[in-house]
């Protein structure tokens, strides 16, 4: 096939893609990012973050709250950073290379080791009511793979965690 004929046929396919309907994810699925904290295997919910960023700097600040690694910029806005392993209760092995920018208000970023890869896993292999060992209510689901489980970190609930290390008060529900 000629040059011209590739870039005719390319067109043509892009030009047919748009008259396709839009794909859509299946209802009964989920997408996660399986991640490492410390030394220990975790899942992310995709649908919690607004992004992932590998060797994104840090700036340290002076505090005595351990989980908190300092700050990072995103798009103009300066975010906390906590390491997840810490906030899980964990020791921690080394400094976490990538940050997940959670979804919500106000910014923050959760740092972790490890991107293992990513999910899309049917709805029946996610079980809720799993005991998290005392990590504050952070891990309550967990994913069944053919490699092993892995607990589900429920960022909103990290969220929480960091807002009562950071000794800000709960908001009463009829101010939400």
């Amino acid at each position: 096939m000629t040059v011209a004929g590739r870039v005719t046929r390319l067109r043509e396919e892009f030009d047919r893609s748009f008259a396709e309907p839009a794909r859509v994810l299946a209802c009964g699925t989920v997408e996660l990012l399986a991640v490492s904290a410390g030394d220990r295997p975790y899942a992310l919910r995709l649908a919690e973050a607004s992004g992932v960023h590998p060797d994104r700097p840090v700036t340290p600040l002076p505090t005595s709250v351990r989980a908190l690694l300092g700050v990072a910029g995103f798009a103009g806005v300066v975010v906390p950073v906590y390491d997840l392993a810490a906030l899980l209760g964990h020791p921690v092995p080394r400094r976490p290379r990538w940050l997940l920018l959670a979804q919500g208000t106000p910014p923050l970023a959760l740092a972790f080791h490890e991107l293992d890869r990513h999910l899309r896993v049917p709805l029946a292999d996610v079980v809720d009511g799993f005991d998290g060992g005392g990590q504050d209510g952070c891990l309550h689901e967990m994913v069944r793979l053919p490699d092993g489980h892995r607990p589900i970190v429920d960022v909103p609930a990290v969220r929480e965690l960091v807002h009562r290390l950071a000794g800000h008060r709960p908001v009463p529900e009829e101010v939400r």
